[in-house]
């Protein structure tokens, strides 16, 4: 079984069939960053037509079965996440709709200070917000998953201790691996693992030792290093794969519209759009290169098939459900 936690591709044909070619058989997909709720819906209505004009290779993924009718079929299932609260606005009620709608993943930050709670990349972290501590609470109650990927530390910890569910961290690495602002320090993995929680590792190049020249060996050396602090079973792949995005797409995931001027992020000046990917993986037929890497830095069969996969599935069964009354 493979998972992957989150990708924002340019979709099209060709990644869907790349997609089967590399027996994906979940990904959590990005449909909105910095829209509001009515164009999220728009982003809604595109998938919807994806769906419909390419029903043999994907299909819309709302609760884990879904991964297992998909398998069973040969086919891709699409699951849908925020990288920002945007698309609620300022409106609680909104959680629920959009959960209704299909999105199970929900960023309480982007890079920014949000109603919610802050961003990795504002000097000051003041926390979760008196609006995020209810939104939190209305996220655990419909099954719509808190997602820290951008997210200041304190935040993150917070989160971890107001959510009486799980959270996430779909697309980041360890800090004292890659000490790039996005990537994880000790004490924000420890918190959200505790608690049940999840992190994927990104092979993003921004977000790597080495960026686009890291090795496999030394992506897969970080991910046993977290493995054996952490345990194997809070782990899985979001790669952040942006395929065939333009560079213009950079520009929207980091200014938005709360800018006029160019934030060039984790990119430098000279460069500010998408750098090469690493030689070991360039879109979904490489997953085999992180399965054959694993391997060869000691991990065991269970525990590979953990990893590309199996904790991912049973996060999702255990998450995108409304919550049990008592």
């Amino acid at each position: 079984m493979r998972i992957d936690g989150l990708q924002y591709a340019n979709w099209s044909e060709k990644i869907f069939r790349q997609m089967r070619d590399g027996n994906v058989d979940a990904v959590h997909v990005t449909i909105s960053y910095h829209e509001n709720f009515r164009e999220t819906v728009l982003n809604f209505e595109q998938w919807n037509r994806c769906f419909e004009q390419y029903p043999d290779l994907i299909m819309k993924g709302q609760w884990a079965r879904d991964i297992d009718e998909a398998r069973n079929t040969g086919r891709t299932a699409i699951f849908f996440g925020f990288q920002n609260p945007a698309p609620i606005e300022d409106d609680i009620g909104l959680v629920e709709i959009v959960h209704t709608l299909g999105a199970r993943f929900m960023q309480l930050t982007y890079n920014n200070q949000s109603l919610l709670a802050t961003g990795c990349y504002e000097a000051e972290d003041t926390g979760i917000t008196r609006m995020g501590k209810q939104v939190i609470k209305e996220m655990n109650r419909v099954g719509l998953v808190i997602d820290m990927s951008h997210s200041a530390d304190r935040s993150t910890i917070e989160a971890t201790e107001l959510s009486q569910r799980p959270i996430a961290i779909t697309h980041a690495n360890l800090h004292e691996w890659a000490p790039a602002l996005r990537n994880k320090k000790h004490d924000v993995i420890k918190a959200v693992t505790e608690n049940g929680g999840m992190m994927g590792f990104s092979v993003y190049p921004h977000h790597l030792k080495g960026k686009s020249d890291c090795t496999l060996q030394s992506f897969c050396e970080m991910v046993a290093m977290a493995a054996e602090k952490y345990g194997v079973d809070h782990f899985g792949i979001g790669t952040d794969l942006c395929q065939d995005q333009p560079d213009s797409v950079v520009e929207w995931m980091r200014v938005g519209r709360w800018s006029k001027e160019i934030d060039y992020g984790e990119g430098s000046a000279a460069a500010p759009g998408f750098p090469p990917m690493p030689t070991w993986f360039n879109d979904n037929r490489d997953f085999g290169n992180i399965e054959a890497g694993l391997r060869d830095i000691g991990f065991n069969e269970e525990e590979v098939g953990k990893l590309i996969g199996k904790n991912w599935y049973r996060f999702f069964a255990e998450n995108f459900t409304p919550a049990a009354r008592d």
